[in-house]
């Protein structure tokens, strides 16, 4: 896993993100996370969809970063390609997000806990 500095200010770390073990996501099957660090409240992941997994919906409480490496990602109707980026306001639901192709991103977002909190 990778580092967490929950409220630690004025730090700052460098983290090998290759030798950060692929995990699977608490969220949803067929999507794998890479936890490269936690700081204030955010997190930051590399995201690896396989081809037809899909996020069930959710709400943003914070903002939401995305951008894609490879592949191919669908969110609420629009397909993101290799390049784009996405950024969701808190209070932002995502109806539908899935990938056909498999995809991988980078993201920035609030530490997902499952049941909430």
């Amino acid at each position: 896993m990778g580092t967490r500095h929950a409220g630690q200010h004025g730090f700052r770390r460098k983290v090998d993100v290759a030798a950060v073990a692929w995990c699977p996501s608490a969220m949803t099957r067929g999507v794998a996370v890479r936890n490269i660090a936690e700081t204030d409240g955010l997190e930051l992941q590399i995201v690896r969809m396989e081809p037809g997994a899909a996020f069930p919906e959710h709400r943003h409480d914070s903002p939401e970063f995305i951008y894609i490496l490879e592949g191919e990602l669908v969110q609420n109707g629009e397909r993101l390609g290799h390049g784009w980026a996405s950024v969701s306001g808190a209070g932002t639901v995502d109806h539908d997000v899935h990938s056909d192709t498999g995809c991988t991103f980078l993201l920035v977002d609030r530490p997902y806990r499952p049941g909430g909190g």
